[in-house]
């Protein structure tokens, strides 16, 4: 069937405002021109990335579904569109693992499904099925860097001698090796040389993988500027020299609760412990808050915009938390980097509690420089830049506890790990919650973790990362006198 000279007008309309990112515009024009032709499995597959960039999830599956019923191409690729919503925006890690099935019995070599069904059964603490499917992925492209580097997490190196150790290295060595292979390999090589206390080596590996991922990031690409990030922190604490005022709101629903500071600074255990409580629901990472914060454009757009505009908001995040998590009553968001935007979010929820997470410097800033990041975190790529970020963090959340003393809560990872109890006590009091003793039962519990901590945080709690920084103390002083320059010292 012929398709309409004003319909192929309206789907040229929305490809090209697609093209321009004018994403409302374009949802809208696709909504336009599905609702009068809805024979385009096309037209739906954009409109499902679409729905989904704009945190529309359910309607994105839908649209999805409706591609798949017309017959698009790439049916498998399709599902594994559904298999990330399900597992990354509504926390439905068995519903994803369906969807992976699904795409995987279309096509069983199709290695994008087969990552992400590892991904997620690791995702559900299943390290066998996790293992399987990294072996299926390496039959089909042996020494790939991301599959090699993920099966290598599963198991910790029994020596320097181990056989996963020399797997990698050879994996390294194969001709040809993009920088960013070369990073994933890397830093799964100074992972395995840690695990087994080589720690000279464990840091000869890591600073490789770091400069093979700065490289990767292509030439002349500045990944962090000390001066623009100090800027950005002056600009916050200019914008919010005081408590804004605000009108009165009735309590939100659900209730987010903000766990917030610097990555790798405990955020993860904090909110496993805090799930334990019958009232608190673990939201794991949302990208909500970064994204309202592209709109409202700076600091000072934040603080001066309308309070309808802030409502508005407001309520695009509540529904947003509430089709994830419908019968939620206290929900975390544990995003570390929203502590950049706890001006948005405290105009956003005049209420909101905030739960900052800190650790030893030395500690934090080696176990950030130790993992393998994404290039939006470019201090990661060397120790001082990190420290340095760190101490941004610092500066802006201290601003934050003087102006919002009464909702701005600082948990210590060293305190948690020698003293849970009080700590915990100390926790839900300032949440208004009373105590439960599920929260100290954390690593027993099977539900999906997402983050880097996944396995660290289905242990019982150890010491074992608690002055972790000493084993690399000979590799450490420039950060160490980095820090101790601006009064922080190793045991702060």
């Amino acid at each position: 069937m012929t398709v309409p000279f004003h319909l192929q007008q309206l789907a040229g309309q929305a490809q090209a405002l697609e093209r321009a990112q004018r994403v409302p515009e374009a949802i809208a024009a696709y909504h336009q021109l599905l609702s009068q032709y809805p024979g385009l499995p096309d037209c739906w597959y954009n409109y499902g990335l679409l729905l989904r960039r704009a945190g529309r999830f359910h309607d994105a599956l839908n649209a999805y579904e409706q591609a798949l019923k017309h017959q698009a191409q790439g049916p498998e690729e399709i599902r594994l569109n559904r298999a990330v919503i399900f597992s990354d925006d509504l926390q439905q890690p068995d519903k994803a693992v369906r969807e992976l099935n699904q795409a995987l019995a279309i096509n069983p070599n199709y290695a994008p499904a087969l990552m992400n069904l590892a991904n997620a059964h690791e995702d559900l603490s299943d390290r066998e099925s996790a293992r399987e499917v990294y072996e299926r992925l390496l039959v089909l492209a042996p020494n790939d860097p991301d599959a090699l580097s993920r099966l290598s997490e599963l198991d910790k190196a029994s020596d320097t001698d181990d056989p996963m150790i020399a797997r990698v290295k050879t994996a390294l060595g194969t001709h040809g090796t993009n920088p960013m292979g070369r990073a994933a390999l890397g830093f799964a090589l100074g992972r395995l040389y840690d695990s087994c206390s080589a720690y000279d080596d464990a840091f000869a590996a890591y600073s490789a993988a770091n400069a093979a991922s700065a490289q990767g990031a292509g030439p002349g690409r500045v990944l962090f500027n000390r001066a623009a990030e100090e800027r950005f922190v002056q600009d916050w604490m200019a914008a919010f020299p005081a408590p804004p005022q605000s009108e009165p709101r009735a309590a939100s629903k659900p209730q987010p609760i903000f766990i917030l500071g610097m990555f790798r600074s405990g955020s993860t255990l904090c909110e496993r412990i805090l799930a334990g409580h019958p009232q608190i629901t673990a939201g794991g990472e949302f990208d909500i808050i970064p994204r309202l914060m592209r709109g409202l454009a700076s600091p000072a757009g934040v603080a001066n915009a309308p309070e309808s505009q802030i409502k508005t908001v407001a309520q695009s995040y509540l529904r947003q938390l509430a089709s994830v998590f419908p019968d939620a009553v206290h929900i975390t968001d544990k995003r570390p980097d929203n502590f950049r935007a706890v001006g948005l979010i405290k105009r956003m929820f005049p209420d909101a509690k905030m739960i900052r997470t800190r650790r030893n410097p030395l500690d934090n800033c080696l176990s950030v420089y130790f993992l393998h990041l994404d290039h939006a975190m470019g201090y990661a790529l060397d120790l001082e830049n990190t420290a340095h970020q760190l101490l941004q963090e610092r500066r802006l959340m201290e601003h934050w506890a003087k102006i919002w003393p009464e909702d701005v809560l600082t948990v210590d990872y060293e305190a948690v790990i020698a003293d849970p109890r009080p700590e915990v006590e100390r926790l839900l009091a300032f949440l208004g919650l009373e105590w439960d003793d599920n929260c100290l039962e954390f690593h027993k519990r099977r539900e999906a973790v997402k983050t880097a901590s996944r396995w660290q945080v289905r242990e019982p709690l150890h010491d074992r990362s608690v002055a972790r920084w000493r084993n690399y103390e000979r590799h450490l002083e420039g950060v160490r006198a980095y820090l101790e320059s601006v009064g922080l010292k190793s045991d702060a």
